[in-house]
């Protein structure tokens, strides 16, 4: 065996052998659990530079931000702990919206009624995730809507009578 190739092989041995040894300190198996977010980040980052490298059309953007957003969302919930999905899951519908509105500012020419999809989904997003930060259930709402509504027309009822 020549010397080039024992340097080789001995290089080859040594790092199988800490390889190893790390995976029976369990090393792998706590990246696996942290930086499992990357599975999506990464796809979504490289979508946007392929794009932004000129070498994908905009169509890559809708994916890219979803990925992106959802990876971030997985960062987060995975360092914060699983209660916090109660709160951040209206944010994956708002993932959608910024892949299609990354879409929609960077096509050219821009895409027939995707800005208004986007600003929909991004208002579903707001309500529901304003519901959830309030705890309020939609009979909750309701209420406060309706007592709001009732407390108006009592304290204008005594106004000018043009309209309502």
């Amino acid at each position: 065996m020549s010397e080039n190739n024992k340097l080789v092989t001995g290089i080859f041995i040594l790092a199988a052998g800490i390889v190893i040894l790390l995976g029976k300190w369990g090393v792998f198996s706590f990246l696996g659990f942290t930086l499992w977010p990357l599975i999506f980040l990464v796809p979504g980052i490289l979508l946007h530079l392929l794009f932004f490298a000129r070498r994908g059309s905009a169509v890559l953007l809708v994916p890219g931000g979803i990925l992106t957003v959802y990876g971030v969302l997985f960062f987060i919930f995975n360092f914060s702990g699983s209660g916090v999905i109660a709160y951040i899951w209206p944010l994956f519908i708002l993932g959608i919206a910024i892949g299609l509105l990354e879409y929609d500012m960077l096509a050219f020419p821009r895409p027939a009624g995707v800005f208004l999809i986007a600003i929909i989904l991004t208002a579903i997003t707001a309500v529901i995730y304003g519901i959830t930060l309030l705890s309020i259930s939609i009979i909750y709402l309701i209420a406060l809507l309706l007592i709001a509504g009732g407390v108006w027309l009592i304290a204008a009822r005594g106004r000018s009578r043009r309209g309502w």
